[in-house]
């Protein structure tokens, strides 16, 4: 008798702890779905007592004479280092190139003029989480009757700047003059990341791409948007993703034009050994073996070549970021390397670097001059730390799908290639993934008609197939 009763417990306890995971599990499952959001105050000391300032300031871009003439000091001073002969780009910036960009630098571009072009779209400033936030804020010119404009949320990533949406901008906020149609009209929003451009730096530990989307969330709303667009690459991609994870009933729409997926499986690992030979098994695509295949020349050796800043800045970027900050040659050469080798891996075989097959100097200076004259080199590095320290894979963003409507312009030029198969493991809801004829990592400053075009027809689908309706 005694062990049947044992048994009758046993069995009650089974039932018990099945029971409690089954209710674990179904109630769990509901609340796993959304990334809470981030709340945190990133201002200087403690945080006051009074209400924060919401309002919303007019802001332009200005230099002073002293700052210019202290740039020129610094060029004239500045110490090149030999190249080894024939290194092209292969070491990084060419010195003997770097030399004729600081001579044009000097001499030719118009610093004056560049800043004319910032400033002919309206900028805002506005405090949120104690730090000021800049954006750009640009309103199409007409709209058809009874039609309203789209709100989109741009965010670009590192080393670049809101410049980068300045040819694509246009596109989108008046189509009809460019030839794309008026059936979608954009009211773009632009925001520098805080620490980049002239969003100022956050003031305390721990501010990762979670508190970037959990600002410009707040941003959005601040302006009025309940239902908004966003769009973004390199951390643009981050920072737009976790902000449809934290507001999926908010988010109508991410258009990403990287994808890079951190959770991966036996599935993945099986197929980058065997997806060459046979891809149909694991949803690969003729393209998709184009640009993955050989993996250890296009994908380990690239990520090993190509991912040596990535590991100094997460781990020591204020060592570094001191040269970087104290000389504008320095910063040029840093930043420059990137808008050549992420534009076209090829162009590492080239004395100049192919920097002004797909940009002009001007361009590129202009983007390497928002981080001069903001001072921001240091803090936009810092975020590498906040996103990598605690390791890749750990953070809860990373273990949660994203079911916003989904459109996904795979460039590629892009460092590395994440095909749709492994893009759905995340984006559970992927309405379009197109396979881009041309253009690599900074798709909107390089390539902007072609994004504009995928922007467009991405949010032309989630619109007719009502894909956004709150669930």
């Amino acid at each position: 008798e005694f062990c049947s009763s044992l048994a009758g417990i046993m069995l009650l306890e089974v039932f018990l702890v099945l029971g409690t995971l089954l209710i674990y599990f179904l109630f769990s499952k509901k609340k796993e779905e959304t990334l809470p959001f981030k709340d945190g105050w990133w201002g200087k000391g403690q945080k006051p007592v009074t209400q924060e300032d919401t309002s919303v300031r007019p802001f332009k871009v200005e230099t002073t004479e002293e700052e210019l003439s202290d740039l020129f000091r610094r060029l004239d001073q500045a110490r090149f280092t030999e190249p080894l002969e024939n290194s092209c780009f292969h070491y990084g910036t060419n010195s003997m190139h770097l030399r004729k960009v600081v001579s044009y630098w000097k001499n030719q571009f118009n610093w004056k003029k560049q800043v004319e072009i910032l400033n002919k779209y309206p900028q805002f400033k506005t405090k949120i989480q104690g730090i000021d936030i800049h954006f750009v804020h640009v309103k199409p010119p007409r709209l058809p009757e009874g039609q309203a404009a789209k709100p989109l949320l741009m965010v670009h990533g590192w080393p670049g700047s809101f410049y980068e949406f300045y040819k694509i901008i246009p596109l989108l906020t008046d189509p009809a003059s460019h030839g794309l149609g008026d059936e979608h009209i954009f009211e773009v929003i632009c925001p520098s990341i805080p620490g980049y451009g002239f969003s100022e730096a956050p003031h305390k530990k721990d501010f990762n791409s979670v508190s970037a989307a959990s600002v410009f969330y707040e941003l959005m709303l601040r302006l009025g948007f309940n239902e908004f667009y966003t769009q973004g690459g390199d951390w643009g991609w981050l920072i737009c993703t976790n902000l449809a994870q934290i507001a999926p009933n908010h988010v109508k729409g991410l258009h990403l034009n990287m994808a890079s997926v951190s959770k991966l499986g036996l599935t993945h690992l099986l197929s980058v050994l065997l997806g060459r030979y046979f891809p149909g098994l694991f949803g690969f695509q003729d393209e998709d073996v184009r640009r993955m295949f050989p993996f250890l020349k296009k994908g380990l050796y690239r990520i090993l070549s190509e991912s040596g800043y990535a590991h100094i800045q997460a781990t020591k970027p204020d060592t570094v970021g001191c040269g970087l900050n104290d000389s504008p040659v320095g910063l040029a050469a840093y930043i420059l390397e990137k808008f050549s080798s992420w534009t076209d891996m090829e162009f590492q075989n080239l004395e100049d670097g192919g920097l002004e097959r797909k940009f002009s100097l001007d361009d590129l200076l202009t983007n390497v001059m928002i981080y001069w004259v903001s001072g921001c080199i240091v803090s936009s590095m810092r975020f590498y730390k906040e996103n990598l320290q605690k390791g890749i894979g750990t953070q809860k963003h990373e273990k949660l799908t994203v079911q916003v409507p989904t459109g996904i312009a795979s460039f590629p030029n892009e460092i590395l290639h994440t095909p749709q198969a492994w893009a759905k493991k995340k984006y559970t809801n992927i309405v379009s993934f197109h396979f881009m004829p041309r253009g690599g990592h900074f798709a909107a400053f390089e390539e902007p008609e072609l994004l504009a075009k995928d922007i467009l027809q991405f949010v032309g689908k989630v619109e007719k197939e009502q894909l956004w309706k709150k669930k």
